[in-house]
C-alpha cells in the first residue's frame, strides 16, 4: 500500500486529517482563566451503559478543600439517562475514592472499589435505593470487578507477595541460602502468629552462630529493617519494591463480606480476566515464568473452567505479547490486544480476534498505521469499536469483523478518553479545547451528538478560552511536524507578546485538541499573556511507526530540531516578541528543557520538571529504566551503547547551560528518580549559574496531573513566577 505523509495509508487520508484547524481568537466570557480554576475542573471517566442502554454511570473526579482546611481530591460515582432530557445525578458522597463501576447483568446493583482501612475493596451499590455494602476484605485489596454472567457472584485481581505463594509451584528465587535466613518464611511466621506455633528451624540471635546470625538477619529484613533487595526492577512508581508481587485471580459471592476464594495458583502473573458469556469459562493474560519475572516482558491468553480448574495456554503467538481478551457477545469469537514484544516501546498495539475454541488469529487492524488504546464489542458481535490517537486528536472509530473495514464514529478535533454503546447509542467522555470533560451520546453511527452533563460548561463559558491554530512543517529530512499556536488572551493588535514553548513528555505521548491534561495550564499561560506554541516531534505517538521509531538513539538532535522549528515559525509570527521567549516540560520534556538550553541560548527563562538529564544514572535511578536499552540498544556498559547515552545525556553539556533555570521534581518521584534533578541543579549551582530547585514533599511523578490540588496550583504558579520573573524585567 502505497504511504502518504508520515506512514499514514493514503487510505485512511479521509479518516485521519480531518484534525480541523481551529480558529485562533478566544471565545466565551470575559473573565480570565486563573490558578484556582483548576479546582472546578471536573474529571469524567470509566464510563458503563447499563444492560438496557437507558442508563450510564460514570465516576467524577473533583477538588475541594474539607472541614480542616485541606485541599482534597475526590471520586465518586454518577448516573444519568442516555434519553433526551435526562439529567445526571450523585450516587456516591463524602470522603471517597470510588472507581471502577460494573454493572451487574440485571442492572440492579452496581459494583465499584472503593478504600476500606488504606485498601482498595469491591462495594455493591443497589440502585432500588438500598446503602452500599462492602463485598470482599482481602488482604492485599482488589481491582477490576468483573460480574458473572448470572449476577451471583465477581471476579476480581489482587496482588499477592511472593511470601504468601512460596510453597506453590512456578518460578525459582534468584536468592541464595534458603534453608537458614529465609526472609519470606520469617513473614509468613509473623503473619500466623497466634495462629500457630510456628517456630523457625533455629533460635535468631545477633552473637551466636552463623546459622543463628541469618535467622536474625532474616526476622529484621521481614520487618523492612533494613529493606534487602534481590530483584533487577527495585524501584516501584513511589516506593522501592523489594517484594516481588503477582496479580492472582479471585472469586467472591455478592453479598455482604463474603468469603474470596482464590482460583490461580503459581508465582505467575493473571490479569485483565473475562468471563465467557454461558459463565464456564474465564480468560486471561498471563505467561508461565521460566526466569525471574523482572527479567520477562509480555503474555499470553489463559483459559481456565469458572472454578479455576483446567487452567492453561489457550493462545501463544510468536513475538507477540497479548493482552486484554474480550468474549464476543455471543461467545464465538475472543477479540484482544497484540504488541510485537520484540520492539515495546515502539509498538502499534493492534486488535485480533480468534474463535473462541481455538483456532489461528486474525489481525483485525493490520493496515492502521495507529496504536489502539481503548476497546470494546458492539452488542452485535459484528463489530469491534475502539479509540486511536492520531495527529493530535483521539477518534472513535470501528472495525468489522469479517470484512475488517474501519471507518470513523466520531472525529475531529477533539479527543474520546473513554466509552460504551449499546444497541443504540454510544457514550463518550469527550475533551475539546472549548470544554476539557463533558459526557455526550451519539446514536449508534456517531451522528447527533448530545451532552449529558455539564460539569465544566457552565464555569467555563465566562472564561476567554483560546483556540490554537494548527500548523504543519517540513524538516530537512522531508519529516512533516505539526503544531499548534494560541495566541495571549485578549491580544491587542499591534502589541508584541512573549512566546512560551511547551513540550511533551514519553517521548512517545502526543499533544492537541484532543488531549485534555494540559488544557489549564495552556489557557493560563495564555491569559498571562502568552502566546503558547506546542508540537509532536519525532518519537511522539500518534503518527505512525516509522515517525515514532525515528528518536532510536536520538534523544536530543533530531526532535529538538523539530520542536524549535515549530518555535521559530511562532516567533515568526507579528505578535510575538521573539526576544522574549521561555520554554518548559515535564519527565522526558523536562529532559528535552534541559537538552535545549544546553544547546541553544534564545530562551529569557527555562522550568525543567520531572526529567532525565544523566541516562547512565537513569538507568540504576529509574523505575522507567527499561527505556535505556529499548531506544539506545543496550546498557550503559556496552562500548557501543555509552557514546550514544553520552551524547545524549544534558548533563554532558551542562557547562553550556546560561539560561535561568528552574528544576522541580517530587520527593517520591522514582520513575526518573530525584538524582536526576540534584545532579544537574549541583552542577549548575557549582557553576554559579542561575538555577533554582523546588522539590514536592508527598508526591511523585503524577503532580501536575493527579497531585494535591494545592501543590498542583503552587506548581502552576511557581512557572509563571519565574518566566515573570526573567521577562519583565
Amino acid at each position: 500500500m502505497r504511504s502518504k505523509g508520515n506512514g499514514i495509508p493514503c487510505v485512511w487520508a479521509a479518516v485521519f486529517l480531518l484534525v480541523l484547524s481551529l480558529p485562533v481568537a478566544a471565545r466565551g466570557g470575559e473573565e480570565s482563566i486563573v490558578t484556582s480554576d483548576l479546582m472546578k475542573i471536573r474529571t469524567l471517566r470509566n464510563v458503563r451503559l447499563s444492560p438496557d442502554g437507558k442508563n450510564v454511570i460514570f465516576v467524577v473526579i473533583s477538588m475541594g478543600i474539607d472541614d480542616a482546611g485541606n485541599h482534597r481530591t475526590y471520586r465518586h460515582l454518577w448516573l444519568s439517562g442516555t434519553g433526551n432530557g435526562s439529567s445526571p445525578r450523585q450516587m456516591t458522597f463524602g470522603d471517597r475514592s470510588d472507581g471502577s463501576p460494573e454493572w451487574s447483568p440485571d442492572g440492579s446493583r452496581i459494583a465499584f472499589l472503593r478504600s476500606h482501612e488504606g485498601k482498595p475493596q469491591i462495594w455493591i451499590l443497589p440502585l432500588d435505593g438500598g446503602e452500599s455494602y462492602r463485598v470482599t476484605d482481602v488482604e492485599f485489596g482488589a481491582s477490576l470487578p468483573c460480574w458473572a454472567p448470572d449476577g451471583q457472584s465477581l471476579l476480581f485481581t489482587s496482588r499477592l507477595p511472593e511470601w504468601v505463594l512460596e510453597d506453590e509451584p512456578g518460578w525459582e528465587n534468584e536468592r541464595p541460602g534458603r534453608s537458614y535466613g529465609d526472609t519470606q518464611n520469617w513473614r509468613r511466621m509473623k503473619k500466623e502468629r497466634g495462629k500457630t506455633e510456628s517456630k523457625p528451624s533455629v533460635d535468631p540471635g545477633p552473637d551466636g552462630t552463623l546459622d543463628e546470625i541469618r535467622e536474625w538477619l532474616a526476622k529484621n529484613a521481614s520487618e523492612d529493617n533494613p529493606r534487602v533487595f534481590n530483584r533487577l526492577s527495585l524501584q516501584g512508581e513511589n516506593h522501592l519494591q523489594p517484594q516481588v508481587a503477582f496479580s492472582h485471580i479471585f472469586v467472591v459471592s455478592a453479598q455482604s463480606e463474603a468469603k474470596a476464594r482464590r482460583i490461580t495458583h503459581g508465582m505467575q502473573n493473571y490479569s485483565s480476566p473475562a468471563w465467557s458469556p454461558d459463565g464456564k469459562r474465564i480468560l486471561c493474560a498471563s505467561m508461565r515464568l521460566e526466569k525471574h519475572p523482572d527479567r520477562v516482558e509480555g503474555s499470553d491468553l489463559w483459559v481456565m473452567n469458572a472454578d479455576g480448574s483446567d487452567c492453561r495456554l489457550f493462545l501463544h503467538w510468536e513475538g507477540y505479547t497479548l493482552s486484554q481478551p474480550e468474549y464476543s457477545p455471543d461467545g464465538t469469537q475472543v477479540v484482544f490486544l497484540s504488541a510485537d514484544r520484540r520492539n515495546s516501546d515502539y509498538v502499534q498495539r493492534k486488535l485480533a480476534v480468534i474463535p473462541a475454541e481455538g483456532g489461528e488469529p486474525r489481525s483485525l487492524t493490520l493496515s492502521l498505521d495507529r496504536s489502539v488504546n481503548r476497546f470494546s464489542w458492539s452488542r452485535d458481535g459484528k463489530a469491534v469499536l475502539f479509540t486511536a490517537s492520531d495527529q493530535g486528536a483521539v477518534p472513535l472509530l470501528q472495525v468489522t469483523v469479517k470484512g475488517k473495514e474501519i471507518r470513523p464514529l466520531i472525529r475531529g478535533a477533539l479527543g474520546i478518553q473513554d466509552f460504551d454503546a449499546s444497541e443504540k447509542r454510544i457514550v463518550a467522555v469527550k475533551t475539546e479545547v472549548k470544554n476539557p470533560y463533558e459526557l455526550i451520546a451519539t446514536d449508534r453511527q456517531g451522528k447527533g451528538i448530545r451532552a449529558l452533563t455539564a460539569f465544566n460548561s457552565g464555569w467555563i463559558k465566562e472564561k476567554k478560552v483560546v483556540f490554537p491554530k494548527e500548523n504543519w512543517l517540513v524538516r530537512p529530512d522531508g519529516s512533516r511536524v505539526q503544531y499548534w499556536v494560541m495566541e495571549p488572551a485578549g491580544r491587542e493588535p499591534g502589541k508584541k507578546y512573549p512566546l512560551a514553548l511547551e513540550i511533551h513528555g514519553g517521548p512517545s505521548s502526543m499533544w492537541g485538541p484532543g488531549e485534555a491534561s494540559m488544557w489549564h495550564e495552556f489557557q493560563l499561560l495564555c491569559s498571562w499573556g502568552y502566546g503558547v506554541v506546542y508540537c509532536n516531534p519525532r518519537g511522539s505517538g500518534g503518527y505512525g511507526y516509522q515517525f515514532k521509531k525515528a528518536n532510536y538513539r536520538d534523544w536530543g538532535i533530531g526532535p529538538a530540531g523539530d520542536i524549535l522549528a515549530a518555535a521559530d515559525a511562532a516567533a515568526g509570527l507579528d505578535w510575538v516578541d521573539p526576544e522574549r521567549q521561555v520554554v518548559t516540560g515535564g519527565s522526558y520534556a523536562g529532559y528535552m528543557t534541559a537538552w535545549i538550553v544546553s544547546h541553544d541560548n534564545r530562551f529569557k527563562a527555562a522550568v525543567a520538571q520531572r526529567g532525565v538529564y544523566e541516562l547512565s544514572l537513569f538507568f540504576g535511578e529509574g523505575r522507567a529504566w527499561r527505556l535505556v536499552p529499548n531506544h539506545f540498544g543496550g546498557y550503559p556498559w556496552d562500548e557501543e551503547v555509552r557514546p550514544y547515552l553520552d551524547a545524549n545525556s544534558p548533563q554532558t553539556f551542562v557547562r553550556d547551560i546560561h539560561t535561568p533555570l528552574l528544576i522541580i521534581h517530587s520527593d517520591l518521584d522514582i520513575r526518573t528518580g530525584t538524582i536526576q534533578s540534584e545532579y544537574l541543579y549541583k552542577s549548575l549551582k557549582a557553576l554559579d549559574r542561575p538555577v533554582e530547585y523546588v522539590r514536592y514533599p508527598k508526591e511523585g511523578h503524577e503532580l501536575s496531573r493527579g497531585g494535591n490540588p494545592l501543590r498542583r496550583m503552587d506548581r502552576l504558579n511557581r512557572i509563571v513566577e519565574f518566566f515573570e520573573r526573567y521577562i519583565r524585567h
